[in-house]
């Protein structure tokens, strides 16, 4: 059935706001989707203003998308899943926000993406895009592993492995390791020639630029390199432990999502990949989904307060 301006049918923003990118849905109430856009890094932890202008700017980039660009940002329910929030002090200052919307409802990355893989059901998430983690939901109980942040935790993220492929070729270059195809790769991407040149073409730059680097590590390993292997061997064993604390929760499903997750799922120990399942829906689209249980358990809690007030 095709949405129809005319019948003024409730809208709902889905967006998913990550280290790298902020991609954003436009969903009707019968789980329509009529458009969608992708804007810059939605993590409030790496800046707040940008995070809330990439969530804006995916917002009006979806409306254009759906044909909606008339479509003001106020007549939207928008359901937000952020990397970031599941910071106490991040999620505080996003939810004082005074956000554009109709109605903003706020969750992490981790809840949605989750919600999204498994159609909003209960089950569990293995996230490996620039950063990474491990999320359950089973019964109402979160449960979480990693998502320390880049540099000192996502180990098995993009982040991690181009980050992990700097390290070891400046090792090689400095005669501790094997100079290799990895180390070629890695000195044509940046345009370097020493080391020097790829310390100053690295220095400050933030998740998303070493993220940038994980394919190399993973061609090199598939051709057989090994300095990438060992990389990729150790990322495969920590993501697959990741998986390992997560059946302790007895999640009925359990997915492995992110840009990432298709190059790294066949290096994963094998007993884990024939335990996963391919996700449902993504996770902008559970953002629509968390939207929409807050709203009934919303709409609940004003029925209960009536009923007793009467």
């Amino acid at each position: 059935m095709l949405y129809s301006k005319d019948k003024q049918e409730q809208l709902f923003l889905g967006i998913d706001g990550g280290g790298s990118k902020c991609k954003a849905i436009i969903m009707t109430a019968d789980n329509q989707i009529l458009g969608s856009g992708i804007s810059g890094p939605g993590n409030p932890l790496h800046g707040f203003e940008q995070a809330t202008d990439s969530i804006v700017k995916s917002a009006y980039l979806a409306l254009i998308d759906a044909g909606l660009a008339d479509t003001p940002l106020t007549e939207l329910i928008a359901g937000v899943g952020l990397a970031g929030v599941n910071l106490p002090q991040q999620f505080e200052q996003m939810s004082a926000w005074q956000h554009p919307f109709k109605a903003m409802f706020l969750a992490t990355d981790l809840l949605v993406a989750c919600l999204g893989a498994h159609q909003g059901q209960d089950g569990a998430v293995m996230i490996t895009g620039t950063g990474s983690c491990g999320f359950s939901y089973v019964c109402g109980q979160e449960f979480i592993i990693g998502a320390h942040g880049f540099p000192h935790g996502d180990k098995g993220s993009g982040g991690w492995f181009g980050l992990q492929a700097v390290e070891q070729v400046l090792l090689s270059l400095d005669g501790f390791k094997p100079v290799s195809v990895l180390s070629q790769s890695l000195m044509d991407k940046l345009d370097c020639r020493t080391s020097t040149d790829i310390v100053e073409a690295v220095a400050g730059k933030p998740a998303a630029f070493y993220a940038g680097l994980a394919n190399l590590v993973f061609d090199a390993a598939e051709a057989g390199d090994a300095l990438a292997l060992a990389i990729v061997h150790e990322g495969g064993a920590y993501i697959s432990k990741v998986a390992r604390a997560l059946w302790q929760k007895n999640p009925p499903a359990m997915s492995i999502i992110g840009g990432l997750s298709t190059r790294l799922m066949p290096w994963l120990d094998q007993e884990i990949r024939e335990r996963l399942i391919a996700p449902i829906g993504p996770p902008e689209v559970g953002s629509v989904l968390f939207a929409r249980q807050q709203l009934a358990l919303l709409s609940q809690r004003n029925r209960q307060s009536i009923s007793v007030n009467q």
